[in-house]
């Protein structure tokens, strides 16, 4: 995974956690605006998630959060 989309994801995760507590959940659409300006770094995203990670809809942001700093 590209280190902007890492960087991005840490940063979202941080902003969730801060805003509603260590239990709020998310999808990797959390990362992304509600239109498709970068399909190819969804793809990438989506990929980690799902084919990689095999990880549910929703996540605990701390979960994810830990799993890219970790670098897996």
């Amino acid at each position: 995974m590209r280190q902007s989309l890492r960087d991005k994801i840490i940063a979202v995760c941080d902003q969730k956690v801060a805003q509603k507590g260590e239990n709020v959940g998310l999808s990797f659409y959390a990362f992304f605006a509600n239109r498709n300006d970068d399909p190819a770094l969804l793809m990438e995203a989506a990929t980690w998630w799902i084919k990689t990670h095999q990880l549910d809809h929703f996540e605990k942001a701390i979960k994810i959060r830990e799993m890219v700093v970790d670098g897996k």
